[in-house]
């Protein structure tokens, strides 16, 4: 039987979830989205996110490439078949877990090593409605009264940029060969919503918690509670036992993921 690579851009909830990748036990989007697969596509389908976010973390535009069988893809591009296929997988997949658009893709493409970016955003509210029911599983609830140095925070999120060893900043006895990444954008914003503030970082890949450390050693420093040079020293140490304690996953939101247009075999469906 004659399949295509497609390509899910998918949002969900990761609060009831042990992060992306499937585990022994613990329930994973990876698994249910695969459960899914199987029942459409008739047989087994390997579902391959870009970003193996950890238990807690959201996504807003994570990306996964699986293997289309010739229902759904027959006749080129398949814009019919495609949107069809999407329907499908939303009314079947668990209310957490919401597809956004399907993509037919070039043969060979594979959501996580074709992928050239991606970008997380971070959520810190720092009035008191923070702790709100509605809002504090989808953000760190800083909730200090503490004053928060944001020219800190921006000069950290400047140092950042360019490539650097994550090594300091980064889960220890990660599964990686080199913790060497290219950050494209790094900068602090205030939210829209006027509730705090939000990060956003975009680099060629993320190691272990990587987004986490950044953010709860940059709010450390913005508090007072480690200097500003300790940002600098961390990005050139070989280890993460001077780095503040990860910030909260609640908070972390994969937001996008890049790829060449020349992968792209069709446009999208929504």
């Amino acid at each position: 039987m004659t399949s295509r690579p497609l390509l899910a851009v998918v949002q969900y909830d990761g609060g009831g979830f042990a992060g992306w990748q499937r585990q022994p036990a613990d329930r994973t989007v990876q698994a249910e989205f695969e459960a899914v697969l199987e029942r459409l596509m008739g047989q087994r389908t390997a579902a391959t996110g870009a970003g193996r976010t950890d238990t807690g973390v959201h996504a807003l535009g994570q990306a996964v490439s699986f293997q289309a069988t010739e229902r759904w893809v027959t006749g080129g591009a398949g814009g019919a078949q495609l949107a069809d296929l999407r329907r499908a997988l939303n009314a079947l997949l668990p209310r957490e877990i919401w597809v956004e658009r399907v993509h037919l893709m070039r043969p060979g493409f594979d959501a996580r090593r074709s992928a050239t970016a991606r970008r997380y955003r971070y959520l810190i509210g720092t009035d008191e409605a923070a702790a709100s029911p509605f809002r504090r599983p989808y953000e760190w609830a800083l909730g200090t009264g503490e004053p928060i140095d944001v020219r800190a925070l921006e000069s950290a999120a400047t140092a950042l940029v360019g490539e650097h060893s994550f090594r300091g900043l980064a889960a220890a006895g990660a599964n990686t060969t080199h913790y060497r990444c290219r950050v494209a954008l790094a900068r602090w914003a205030p939210r829209a919503d006027g509730a705090g503030l939000m990060f956003t970082v975009e680099a060629d890949r993320f190691l272990h918690h990587m987004v986490r450390f950044i953010v709860g050693t940059m709010v450390d420093i913005a508090l007072g509670r480690r200097p500003p040079e300790d940002f600098p020293r961390l990005l050139a140490a070989h280890d993460n036992l001077a780095a503040s304690p990860p910030a909260p996953p609640q908070g972390l939101y994969l937001e996008a993921v890049h790829y060449p247009p020349d992968l792209f075999a069709e446009e999208s469906t929504s």
